[in-house]
């Protein structure tokens, strides 16, 4: 009984070792897939919102994210002031805007 206990020791202290490295390989693996599959597109589309919100200028009709429709008729460094009707007009923070709105789509009455 003694001789298989031994025997059955030396053999997974070899194998142990190898099998620690072989464990990382799903590991790593599994990155590199979230990387490539959640992250850098995520990544890409920050970066596209980013320099949309800096391109903004006066007369850009734009759609915040609380789904306001407007015109902008002042902006600083962070914040936009949307003309949303005839004599109305509101002041939001410049990120959230959403982008901006198609103007053939949108028909003020």
């Amino acid at each position: 009984m003694i001789d298989i206990a031994y025997a059955m020791g030396t053999g997974g202290e070899a194998g142990g070792q190898a099998g620690g490295m072989g464990a990382f390989v799903p590991l790593i693996l599994m990155f590199v897939i979230f990387y490539f599959l959640l992250i850098r597109p995520q990544q890409k589309k920050q970066k596209l919102q980013r320099e949309m919100i800096g391109s903004l200028k006066k007369g850009d009709r734009v759609i915040t994210t609380g789904g306001l429709y407007g015109k902008i008729t002042g902006i600083t460094d962070t914040v936009a002031t949307l003309e949303i009707s005839d004599k109305v007009r509101v002041k939001v923070v410049r990120a959230n805007i959403a982008g901006k709105a198609d103007t053939e789509k949108v028909t003020a009455k």
